[in-house]
């Protein structure tokens, strides 16, 4: 079977189905076979494993995977890469091909049909503009899940892995702390990918938490504050909050919160950590609570 990180290879396979990339689906198909390596290797998938690859493309990671995986599943959305798939991986009897959107999927319907409720390992070349909304999504749907590799535009990577009082810090960089332990594996240039994307890409793991590092009364309404909080970046955290039309708290509820964390009455948002966000829901949640 052709190894489709071969550039060469790809461009036959392209020929011969005379395929056409589609802007709508963000299709850009990895050609470097260092990059394949190490997303393998930041996987960490081996032999007894069930991996969920999101968007296959042609079959250039899904061939890499099966090589690896005990099984993998291939969700692809666009039709016209299904009998390109068939023929790229037929000479495997481990995957199944799965025309379908990501986001309509009963996940957890397949993990268990696939994998007994077993944690599944997931691997994504995302694009840009349904990153978030698919990392989310799996983490959200509470589908058991052991480990996110995903290639993603640079600056989401950074921004997912940032710290408090960083420029990339915000909502996103909370959500998935608040769910993984995120680690950039490898950044990718452009010129690994056909066609070429006009941005950086880099590869991170997100390792799923056994349980969340902080405990929050009402996870939605920590993700609320979080999200009204960086709304407004650069105005005080108590106005980001006051403004917030999903905020239903006194403008002295949100006040007295901030000022019983410790910290000014003037601060901002982005500099607060997970933990400080998870507190201060948690006062909200509960007004006679004290601050631990």
């Amino acid at each position: 079977m052709a190894d489709l990180g071969n550039p060469k290879n790809t461009i036959a396979v392209l020929q011969k189905y005379q395929f056409h990339f589609q802007k709508k689906f963000g299709q850009n198909f990895l050609i470097d076979t260092h990059v394949l390596d190490k997303i393998i290797d930041a996987a960490e998938i081996g032999k007894d494993d069930f991996v969920l690859e999101i968007g296959p493309g042609i079959g250039t990671m899904t061939q890499y995977l099966c090589e690896h995986a005990r099984e993998v599943a291939a969700v692809e959305i666009d039709k016209n890469l299904i009998p390109i798939l068939e023929t790229t991986l037929s000479a495997y009897d481990n995957v199944e091909i799965i025309n379908c959107d990501i986001l309509k999927m009963d996940i957890g319907a397949l993990a268990q049909r696939k994998n007994d409720q077993k944690p599944i390992k997931v691997v994504a070349n995302l694009p840009y503009y349904i990153t978030t909304p698919i990392i989310m999504g799996l983490f959200e749907s509470h589908v058991p899940i052991d480990k996110i590799t995903v290639m993603v535009q640079k600056e989401v990577a950074d921004r997912m892995q940032a710290g408090p009082g960083s420029k990339d810090y915000g909502a996103l960089s909370l959500a998935v702390q608040y769910y993984a332990r995120p680690k950039i594996a490898a950044y990718v240039p452009p010129n690994c990918f056909m066609p070429r994307p006009s941005v950086g890409s880099a590869v991170i793991c997100l390792t799923r938490h056994k349980k969340p590092p902080v405990e929050v009364k009402d996870e939605r309404l920590m993700f609320s504050i979080i999200r009204a909080s960086f709304n407004q970046r650069r105005k005080t955290l108590a106005n980001g909050l006051n403004n917030a039309p999903d905020i239903r708290f006194s403008k002295e509820q949100i006040q007295e919160s901030i000022l019983a964390l410790g910290v000014p009455a003037n601060i901002r948002g982005e500099v607060l950590t997970l933990e400080q966000f998870a507190e201060l829901s948690n006062m909200l949640a509960d007004p006679g609570r004290e601050p631990e």
